[in-house]
C-alpha cells in the first residue's frame, strides 16, 4: 500500500434533464435552467400530469451516438454514455493493466423494456417478444457495460433505493482503501418508467407543478432520470495513467433509522448520524463544511426530517446549503451519484448550485437555500446527502486537497 492513502476523483460523467455531459450540466446552473417539464419520451397516461425531468434524447438517439442497439434498454444506454465520458480522458488499454472495479447502482433495471413485453403480451400471450426482458434486473446494465469496455476485476451491483449510488461511490472508496483494487468507476443510473410513476403517484408524494425543495409550501417530489460516475484513484493509479487531481473522498458514511419502509423518522436520526459519521471518517468538524448538497426531494417527510438532522448537527452554523433536485428531478437510484458529481464540479469550478422554486423557509428550522448560482467561491469541503426507502441514509464528504 503507498503512503498516500487519498482515493481521488479522476473523472467525472453525468446525463441527465440539465445536460448530456458535464459542460452543458454546469451551464444550466449558470442560466438557472430546470430540466423538469413535460414528458417527451415515456408513454403515460399522466403524460401531462406530472412533470418530469427527462433525459432530452430518445432511445434511438442514444443508441445512434454510442453505436449500439436501440433494442437495449435505456438504462444500458444512458450508463454507458455516462460512463464513457468518466473515461473518455485515459486510454482503456492503461487501464486494463490496474486493478480495475466497476460498481453501478439502480432501482427499476431494465423495466422499460419489461413495460414494452407486457403491452405485447397482455394482448397475445404468444406475441411476447422475449428479448424485451433479458435486460430486466439492475444487474444486466452493470454486467453489459462492463462487458462492453473489457471490465472484469471486480463488478457488481448496489440497489439501496435512493442512497444506492452513493453507497456505490462508498464502497468504492473502501475497496481502494483496502488495497484491494487501484481504480473503481463507481456511479448510477436510472431510467424513467411506468413503474416509478405509478408506484410514487400510489404514496401521494408527486408535485403536478415544478417541485419546491426545502420550501414550507412543498407539494412532493419529480421524478427524473440519468447516470453519473465518479473515476475513484489511488495515487499510484493516479500517476500511472498520467492523471491529476485536487479532489478525494474524505469522509462517508451510512445509517439505517429502521423507523418506516417509505419515511424518515420525524427527528432525523438517519440522516444525522450519517452526516456525523461521513464528517468523523473526514476527520473535521461539521464547522468545516462549506456546502451541503440536501438530498432535499421535496416531499413533506424528507425537507422536515432532513432539516431536523442538520439543525441538529450544525446548530446556529448551518452552511450553505441547496437541493439540486429542482433542476434534475429524483433520479432514484441514480441521485446519489449526480449530486456526488455536481459537488465535485462545484469544488473544482468554484460555484454553489441553485435551489430552483423557492419562496419560504420550512418551520421552525429556517434553512434558507442558496437560491442564484454563486461563482468565484473556494470550497474545501462539500457534503452530499442521499436517503433513501428503508431507512437507507448516506453522506459523502468531497475535500479539496
Amino acid at each position: 500500500m503507498t503512503s498516500d492513502n487519498h482515493v481521488y476523483i479522476g473523472g467525472l460523467g453525468i446525463i441527465s434533464a440539465i445536460g448530456n455531459n458535464i459542460s452543458e450540466t454546469i451551464q444550466s446552473f449558470k442560466e438557472h435552467r430546470s430540466g423538469i417539464h413535460s414528458t417527451t419520451y415515456l408513454e403515460t397516461r399522466h403524460n401531462h400530469t406530472f412533470p418530469l425531468g427527462e433525459v432530452k434524447l430518445s432511445n434511438s438517439e442514444l443508441a445512434q451516438r454510442l453505436n449500439l442497439s436501440p433494442k437495449l434498454s435505456r438504462t444500458i444506454l444512458l450508463s454507458y454514455h455516462a460512463v464513457l465520458e468518466t473515461l473518455s480522458h485515459i486510454s482503456l488499454d492503461k487501464l486494463h493493466e490496474l486493478n480495475v472495479g466497476f460498481i453501478s447502482a439502480s432501482t427499476v433495471g431494465g423495466m422499460d423494456k419489461t413495460e414494452t413485453f407486457f403491452e405485447s403480451y397482455n394482448q397475445d400471450s404468444e406475441s411476447g417478444d422475449l428479448s424485451q426482458v433479458i435486460h430486466h434486473d439492475n444487474g444486466k446494465a452493470t454486467d453489459y457495460v462492463a462487458s462492453k469496455l473489457g471490465l472484469n476485476d471486480f463488478v457488481t451491483t448496489l440497489s439501496t433505493a435512493c442512497s444506492s449510488s452513493a453507497n456505490a461511490i462508498m464502497l468504492g472508496t473502501r475497496l481502494i482503501k483496502a488495497n484491494q483494487l487501484d481504480v473503481v468507476i463507481a456511479g448510477g443510473v436510472d431510467a424513467l418508467t411506468r413503474f416509478t410513476l405509478n408506484g410514487f403517484n400510489s404514496l401521494m408524494i408527486l408535485d403536478k407543478n415544478q417541485c419546491k425543495p426545502l420550501d414550507q409550501d412543498r407539494q412532493g417530489l419529480n421524478l427524473g432520470e440519468g447516470a453519473a460516475y465518479v473515476l475513484l484513484l489511488n495515487k499510484k493509479a493516479l500517476t500511472f495513467l498520467g492523471l491529476s487531481s485536487s479532489v478525494v473522498v474524505s469522509g462517508y458514511s451510512n445509517s439505517n433509522d429502521s423507523y418506516h419502509q417509505t419515511a424518515l423518522s420525524d427527528d432525523g436520526q438517519g440522516p444525522f448520524l450519517a452526516m456525523q459519521g461521513a464528517i468523523k471518517k473526514a476527520n473535521i468538524q461539521p464547522g468545516q463544511i462549506d456546502y451541503i448538497n440536501m438530498h432535499g426531494t421535496g416531499t413533506q417527510n424528507n425537507d422536515q426530517a432532513e432539516s431536523q438532522a442538520v439543525k441538529n448537527l450544525f446548530q446556529d452554523n448551518i452552511p450553505p446549503v441547496s437541493s439540486t433536485k429542482s433542476f434534475t428531478g429524483h433520479t432514484l437510484g441514480a441521485s446519489g451519484a449526480v449530486e456526488a458529481v455536481i459537488s465535485v464540479l462545484a469544488i473544482q469550478h468554484h460555484f454553489i448550485p441553485p435551489n430552483y422554486n423557492f419562496n419560504s423557509s420550512i418551520e421552525p428550522f429556517h434553512i434558507s437555500p442558496v437560491t442564484k448560482i454563486q461563482e468565484n467561491v473556494k470550497l474545501t469541503h462539500v457534503l452530499s446527502n442521499s436517503f433513501g426507502f428503508g431507512g437507507n441514509c448516506s453522506s459523502l464528504i468531497f475535500s479539496s486537497l
